[in-house]
């Protein structure tokens, strides 16, 4: 019994995804980005829990604008317009939900 034929394979395979139409897309880790987004996304989920749960809209709004503003600054950070674009248009909202959560 021989292995060869089965590495054959997987070398023919590994060639492919060297190919030049296959992109390998890793975002940093351990950077400052790679911090802010997980901070970021603890927020919003701590945001989105609070919702769910009905209590003060409030802490739903202070959590959302702080998790949104942290996935701007990451869009900011790895030139994402979607992020970027995504993100401040977020945050106005968020900012005119609190405005008026708190100016009547």
């Amino acid at each position: 019994m021989t292995i060869e034929p089965i590495k054959e394979k997987l070398d023919d395979k590994i060639k492919k995804l060297n190919s030049s139409r296959v992109f390998k897309k890793v975002t940093p880790k351990g950077d400052l980005s790679w911090y802010i987004k997980w901070a970021a996304s603890f927020f919003i989920l701590v945001a989105v829990a609070a919702r769910s749960a009905g209590t003060v809209p409030a802490i739903d709004l202070w959590f959302s604008l702080i998790g949104t503003i942290g996935w701007f600054w990451v869009g900011m950070l790895w030139h994402d317009r979607a992020l970027t674009m995504l993100n401040a248009t977020l945050t106005t909202i968020l900012l005119i939900g609190l405005f008026t959560y708190y100016g009547g």
